[in-house]
């Protein structure tokens, strides 16, 4: 009896120690989010990447019941927002809304034998959230009215046409260079600390030309301020329908869209991400969403995370045989 009473004894302490730990783990984990969360963006207000992600911050404030607060860390063509947000801690109150050239960078480095200043193991895609083709601008006082007047006076002088980019290996010089490479011409590349600079610098005279998102060119071509020559789209935009693609003018292999994507740190825990997830899916459904898409006249491209990563893995795929062929620039 006695080993009976000893043996019951022991089995409540265990069954105690074991709901006291229970209930340790529960009031030690927080509910998420309890506080406001940022958002990086590692490039300057006015471009894509921050065009898509303010209106995508105010509608997730009403799905998560926290502010959602907007950061433009910007500097090397996006890598310092970019890297600020590989070692962020992963709690789910460090997020970013980055472009397709965050599959850039890590390639770069490598290119030139340093150490990479983050890797794209170092997040977790939360959900794409745009997808277009870039567009090829020029001022509307150039010579240039066809995409094949450009070409003939590059060829006529060489590295003396200029063109601006948000930044070294950014989404709008590897587009501008993959042309470039199809049509046998050698352009100067000029860039600046994102895509609003870099429109800045066409409409102030400073370049000739860019290539750039479509939401931030088309009010300034409707403006008359700048004259469109081709996209690099499988097909036209709806936006723009008389405007040709590259291919449509002869040049392959020189398909190439901006992307938005969201995301997260990778060791974040996937009870956040899943959060993050639903909170993602409902913002881009809200019609203040749609409504500031359609505004920038940019169609909603979502993919939910396992969609996005397969996606995410062949457009990186492409961007990085691109970095390779256009080889180091200094």
């Amino acid at each position: 009896m006695k080993s009976k009473r000893v043996f019951a004894a022991v089995l409540q302490m265990l069954c105690m120690a074991i709901l006291g730990l229970l209930a340790g783990q529960a009031l030690a984990a927080d509910p998420y989010p309890v506080r406001p969360i940022q958002v990086i963006i590692p490039f300057p207000p006015g471009g894509v990447a921050d065009l898509v992600a303010r209106p995508l911050a105010a509608a997730m404030e009403k799905e998560l019941k926290q502010p959602v607060v907007i950061v433009n860390k910007t500097g090397a063509g996006g890598a310092v927002g970019m890297q600020a947000q590989a070692v962020a801690k992963p709690d789910g109150y460090t997020l970013m809304v980055a472009l397709s050239s965050i599959s850039v960078m890590p390639e770069v480095d490598a290119l030139f034998g340093r150490p990479p200043v983050y890797k794209l193991s170092d997040f977790t895609p939360i959900a794409l959230l745009s997808s277009d083709p870039t567009v090829l601008v020029v001022s509307s006082n150039s010579p240039w009215k066809t995409l094949a007047d450009f070409v003939a006076d590059a060829k006529k002088r060489p590295g003396e046409i200029k063109y601006s980019s948000s930044g070294v290996y950014g989404t709008m010089h590897v587009a501008m260079e993959m042309f470039a490479h199809a049509a046998g011409i050698k352009l100067r590349h000029i860039p600046t600390g994102g895509g609003g600079p870099a429109l800045n610098a066409l409409l102030g005279g400073h370049v000739d030309a860019l290539s750039g998102g479509p939401n931030v060119s088309i009010p300034q071509i409707r403006a008359g301020k700048v004259r469109v020559l081709a996209s690099w789209g499988a097909t036209r935009l709806a936006a723009l329908p008389e405007v040709p693609t590259l291919m449509e003018q002869g040049y392959k292999d020189v398909e190439f869209y901006i992307w938005s994507g969201f995301f997260a740190p990778a060791a974040t825990p996937e009870p956040i991400i899943k959060i993050l997830r639903e909170a993602a899916a409902k913002a881009v459904q809200a019609p203040e969403f749609k409504a500031a898409m359609q505004k920038m006249e940019t169609p909603i491209a979502y993919k939910d995370s396992p969609e996005f990563r397969k996606f995410w893995d062949a457009d990186a795929a492409r961007l990085i045989k691109a970095v390779r062929n256009i080889g180091k620039v200094e």
